[in-house]
């Protein structure tokens, strides 16, 4: 039997749960869960806000751990290896996508606690294809949350070729904008960040941005017309989009990996006059997770976290909820 925190309906409190897992898979693995990372997708997913949770399930899926067992088909982990879980625990192998290295556009997709029972646990079991080797050295409640909000972050970067001649905007200093602006420095961009806070200058300043725009100025952001190559937004709030597709220089992205609640509306005329994009982009594959894994550990990039004991859930999840974290909360067995 595996032990967790499950949630028995939308917005419920969590409690202690048990589950049987079955037999392990020959293709899969299990793992002694040391810590587990509090994504506001868990949120989501305990409040039904997205309209297809199932309860009860045991949310979590930024996971780091041992590996406690492998299937008899596992041949590149073992027991005693510290791995990662991130939100996707299996695909199907066999789509054009799989083929291709990218099992996270993969249509049969398995998340990892959806459907299924996920990392406010003692224990878990993944396809072993999505149980990543974690770098020797690396603090494991600072590198949990990488195992979701930094890949999907590092993830359109590495897509639109961020790199040392680069022009990057970071929209939002937040649970995973302060990942960004790690990486775009890790890039050798020159990095600006953008929020509507004003006292977090100084801290997105250490972070890795160069430079600070602060939103609440109209004329801040619309004096930086034509200047970027690229723009991420991290945030879950309406802008004015318009001025953000002005300020990309030709060619350059627009690029969403938060989601505002309302329709996000654009000026078509400077997409086709600057040949400019927008686009969204999502986790990646495990491929990529583990190079950005790498990365990391080269580049001493670490999520800003606050630590809790894993019996004090509730209360991590409900400071995710109101948003007052800063940056992101992590459970710790």
């Amino acid at each position: 039997m595996i032990q967790g925190f499950a949630v028995h309906a939308a917005g419920a409190e969590l409690h202690t749960f048990k589950y049987d897992p079955g037999a392990l898979r020959p293709s899969d693995v299990e793992i002694t869960i040391s810590h587990c990372g509090v994504c506001h997708s868990d949120v989501s997913l305990i409040d039904n806000e997205w309209g297809f949770s199932k309860y009860p399930f045991i949310p979590g899926h930024e996971v780091v751990g041992t590996v406690a067992a492998v299937g008899e088909n596992v041949k590149h982990l073992k027991a005693g290896d510290q791995v990662g879980v991130g939100w996707q625990a299996d695909s199907c192998g066999y789509c054009e996508w799989c083929r291709r290295g990218e099992e996270n556009l993969c249509a049969q997709a398995t998340p990892t606690c959806v459907g299924r029972h996920g990392g406010f646990a003692e224990r878990i079991r993944v396809d072993a294809r999505f149980a990543i080797l974690i770098p020797e050295g690396m603090d494991a409640a600072a590198t949990a949350p990488l195992l979701c909000g930094g890949i999907t972050v590092y993830s359109p970067m590495r897509l639109h070729n961020v790199n040392a001649s680069s022009r990057v905007g970071i929209i939002g200093i937040g649970g995973l904008g302060h990942m960004a602006l790690q990486f775009a420095r890790a890039c050798g961009a020159d990095v600006t960040a953008f929020s509507s806070s004003a006292d977090k200058e100084k801290e997105a300043l250490d972070l890795g941005a160069h430079h600070f725009v602060n939103t609440r100025e109209t004329k801040s952001l619309k004096a930086l017309g034509s200047k970027f190559d690229f723009i991420l937004s991290t945030i879950n709030v309406d802008q004015d989009w318009s001025a953000y597709v002005t300020a990309l220089r030709p060619h350059g992205s627009l690029v969403f990996v938060g989601i505002p609640p309302k329709p996000a509306t654009f000026p078509v005329f400077p997409l086709i006059s600057g040949v400019k994009s927008i686009s969204g982009c999502n986790i990646g594959s495990p491929m990529q997770i583990a190079e950005m894994l790498d990365v990391a550990s080269r580049h001493n990039i670490r999520a800003v976290v606050e630590n809790f004991a894993m019996r004090d859930a509730n209360a991590a999840v409900e400071r995710a909820r109101k948003s007052a974290v800063r940056y992101r909360a992590v459970l710790a067995n």
